[in-house]
């Protein structure tokens, strides 16, 4: 979703105009279900690609209390700056909206998730971009690293 001058929206692709396929875990799927099921998806319609473009009606799974497409000027401030405070998370720009992009990019880094797949789900063209960019420490990084050393040299450790 697009925003323009005076809160206006639209509907378009991301940023570059690149989809985006991402693997669904069944967690995700039965929790996005039961969502679903409590809350039906709207349709709500907006202009495609810029104020002026046509109309295009979408099926929105989060909408705001009006039942129309939720804005990211209203979603900061009242949704998600008071998440964060109420999970006494401080208020700062690290943890904003982008971070659960970092997030989900350093987890699945952290699990061994190649570099080039995360780099797809990311719609980055560039995988040393998202090495650059995602990966840091993680924690328990010096024990995969010494366990991994150890599998080579043929140590067993209990």
């Amino acid at each position: 979703m697009k925003l323009f001058n005076g809160n206006r929206q639209a509907f378009a692709l991301p940023k570059f105009e690149k989809t985006r396929e991402v693997p669904l875990p069944a967690t995700v799927s039965k929790e996005l279900k039961d969502h679903l099921k409590r809350n039906p998806a709207v349709a709500v319609t907006l202009p495609w690609k810029d104020t002026d473009g046509p109309p295009t009606t979408v099926n929105l799974i989060i909408t705001s209390r009006e039942r129309k497409a939720l804005n990211r000027n209203y979603f900061n401030p009242f949704i998600w700056k008071k998440a964060l405070e109420k999970a006494g998370v401080p208020d700062e720009r690290d943890n904003g909206c982008h971070m659960l992009r970092h997030v989900y990019a350093s987890t699945l880094l952290h699990d061994g998730e190649s570099i080039k797949a995360v780099s797809e789900y990311l719609g980055h063209s560039d995988p040393g971009f998202t090495l650059r960019t995602y990966t840091h420490l993680m924690p328990g990084s010096d024990k995969r690293t010494r366990k991994a050393v150890d599998s080579l040299l043929g140590v067993t450790r209990v």
